[in-house]
């Protein structure tokens, strides 16, 4: 089968790989119909984060039909199936599991002594996420063996199509998570940094949740303007205005309540803001793996009391955090890879009903065998991208 494999930093390929087998009784096997490139499968195309091998398989986010089960999986799929798979590989049984945890299930990392000294305890297996998430192979390729594949997946109907559901697999979970862990009230302000894919969806579900008022922050006129679409949400562009004070305008000088990172460990450099520029070359150097520009502005303009929600992948270790300010202003942070499947019923059911159509974020669509190229696109954000699907 056709894949995009990982062979090095910023050198993806689409390769001829084998097939995927059932290799457990819990195992099924899809044929991919849709698949996309996340943003932090960028993290991987930089290698900015580790235990990637030349030969691994990308990608995260993958649907498709199910043309053979184990016979573990007891029913619970069977040939023909449409379905969505989560990022989350989970086995449904654990501790974490039943406490609707997924993201950290106890059972499903196969390489946990790496995650056990990189974080403390394992996490969750991961789709094409590196070795410390358990090394499996992704879906940007035509087929996908799905382990656990009785817990680890998303049962979907006929008729909707995959443009509207793919993103059940990470992004509109994800968007979702971030906005519910901010237990947003009538009354709150919710700034979002970023404007991706991640955060348009942070910025509707923050607004399907009642927020009183939306506040989209990015410096590319594309994902502004998509924001601005959401219906209520108000834009700031780094790159021309002060986020703190524009934030502080739009609050009455007292911040906004909530406040989301969608950016991550990746955030822009700029000369303007100079930890920005010290903490990539504290990256270039080894000194620092991520650079927590976001993290710092959210704790030193959010309103005391507030709730900072990390929705944005960090990989290692940040210097320079304000924790004077965080501890004195009585903040709560909230983070975590996103446990997929407690949010999806909702979610479908959203979709189902016409609330919202995830679709809306998609700006590119190709062939898989484009994939290698799109990587480059969606990097330089050249061509006014804001999210890729791919076909096999």
């Amino acid at each position: 089968m056709k894949a995009l494999v990982w062979h090095g930093k910023e050198d993806i390929r689409c390769d001829t790989v084998t097939d995927p087998e059932i290799q457990d009784p819990r195992d099924a096997i899809i044929k991919v119909t849709s698949c996309a490139i996340c943003g932090s499968d960028l993290h991987l195309f930089h290698n900015f984060i580790p235990g990637m091998l030349p030969g691994d398989i990308m990608g995260h986010e993958t649907m498709g039909e199910v043309v053979e089960v184990g016979l573990g999986v007891d029913g619970k799929l069977k040939k023909g199936d449409r379905i969505v798979v989560p990022f989350t590989i989970i086995c449904g049984e654990c501790d974490q599991c039943k406490r609707g945890n997924f993201s950290v299930c106890e059972t499903t990392n196969r390489k946990r002594h790496l995650a056990d000294k990189a974080f403390g305890h394992t996490t969750a297996g991961l789709f094409g996420y590196t070795h410390l998430t358990g090394g499996y192979p992704g879906g940007q390729a035509e087929y996908l063996r799905v382990p656990f594949a009785d817990a680890t997946h998303i049962k979907v109907p006929a008729g909707i199509p995959d443009e509207q559901l793919l993103f059940l697999s990470d992004i509109f979970p994800t968007g979702w998570q971030a906005a519910v862990q901010c237990d947003i009230e009538p009354t709150d302000t919710v700034a979002i940094w970023g404007c991706g894919p991640v955060g348009q969806m942070a910025i509707r579900s923050a607004i399907l949740l009642g927020a009183n008022q939306v506040i989209a922050i990015d410096c590319l006129p594309e994902r502004l303007s998509m924001a601005e679409a959401a219906g209520g949400a108000t834009t700031i562009n780094f790159e021309t205005e002060s986020v703190v004070e524009r934030l502080n305008e739009l609050t009455d000088g007292k911040g906004p309540e909530k406040c989301i990172d969608c950016a991550g460990m990746e955030a822009h450099v700029m000369a303007s803001q100079p930890d920005t520029v010290l903490d990539r070359a504290k990256q270039m150097v080894m000194l620092e793996s991520d650079r927590p520009h976001v993290l710092r502005e959210m704790i030193y303009v959010c309103r005391p009391g507030g709730i900072i929600s990390v929705a944005g992948v960090y990989n290692g270790l940040s210097d320079k955090m304000p924790m004077g300010a965080f501890m004195n202003k009585g903040l709560t942070m909230r983070t975590g890879q996103t446990h997929v499947n407690r949010w999806t019923d909702d979610l479908l059911r959203r979709i189902e009903e016409g609330e919202i159509d995830p679709s809306f974020v998609i700006t590119h669509t190709v062939p898989l065998s484009q994939g290698p190229e799109m990587y480059q696109v969606f990097r330089d954000k050249r061509d006014s991208c804001v999210k890729v699907v791919l076909k096999p």
